[in-house]
């Protein structure tokens, strides 16, 4: 009971952090870049579903035995607004039997955590498009998934209860072959933990780096949280690595903090593993 309590806490302390609208709106506003227009993947048969479910990250694929309800139409719109999401539309007799579908549906796959997250036929009765985007928005969590409002109701409601942060400026030179090293790293946890990245140049995220006690001085840093008590941990990189991040990671499975070192000091300086 107490872990649950602690956990609640936690994402209310993110949401005060975040939920401002001028936040809120940026988040949308980001979901909302248009390209040329495309149309989701006409699925049927199973192998095909199946080939594009495993190709990509994230895949929201309506199963639909009409065409003629509204949703179709808004969930044909979604395909220019996110353009990190694979989208099929299946209405085989066979496909949705495979996938237990008895109804008018869309379900969002994340390959990262193996969760498949639902939009029963009642729900889509009374379907916007501003409520399919939030749905897609956050639930949308990838190998690495950046932290804000919309992001962190996913990272919270997944099965997965140990999260890493990368926090660093996105402004930084060394930011992109990071992030790469870091996205590698991430493959070899998946389904274990969650890959965040917070960058630390955006005012609205001071809160969540002071959680974990660090100061500017001491990013980029990994900090890892679970979700269920109260363990965190963190560790200030000199350079962001695949085997920093991998032993980092498999030192807090095993138990094993670095900051209850650094804390005894009364200092965390930067560390290469």
């Amino acid at each position: 009971m107490e872990a649950v309590s602690f956990r609640c806490l936690f994402l209310l302390f993110l949401f005060t952090c975040w939920l401002s609208p001028e936040v809120v709106a940026e988040a949308q506003e980001s979901s909302d870049v248009s390209s040329t227009s495309q149309e989701p993947v006409r699925l049927t048969d199973v192998p095909a579903t199946m080939e594009l479910i495993a190709g990509a990250e994230v895949t929201a694929i309506g199963f639909f035995q009409d065409l003629e309800i509204p949703a179709v139409p808004i969930f044909h719109s979604m395909v220019q607004k996110f353009q990190d999401v694979s989208f099929g539309i299946s209405t085989d007799p066979e496909v949705l039997s495979h996938y237990n579908i008895t109804g008018n549906t869309i379900v969002l796959f994340r390959v990262v955590d193996n969760e498949q997250l639902y939009l029963a036929s009642e729900e889509l009765q009374n379907i916007d498009d501003a409520k399919l985007s939030r749905f897609i928005e956050i639930h949308s969590l990838h190998l690495v998934t950046e932290y804000n409002p919309m992001s962190v109701i996913g990272l919270f409601n997944s099965m997965v209860q140990i999260h890493l942060l990368l926090i660093m400026n996105k402004a930084s030179p060394q930011y992109e072959e990071s992030v790469n090293r870091y996205r590698e790293a991430a493959k070899l946890f998946q389904r274990k933990i969650l890959f965040v990245l917070v960058d630390s140049s955006k005012k609205e995220n001071a809160k969540v780096i002071a959680f974990f006690k660090l100061k500017e001085s001491q990013l980029p840093a990994l900090a890892i949280y679970q979700t269920v008590d109260e363990e965190w941990d963190m560790l200030p990189l000199e350079d962001v690595s695949v085997e920093h991040v991998q032993s980092f990671c498999d030192g807090f499975l095993a138990g094993k903090l670095l900051r209850e070192n650094t804390e005894s000091e009364g200092k965390a300086p930067k560390m290469e593993l």
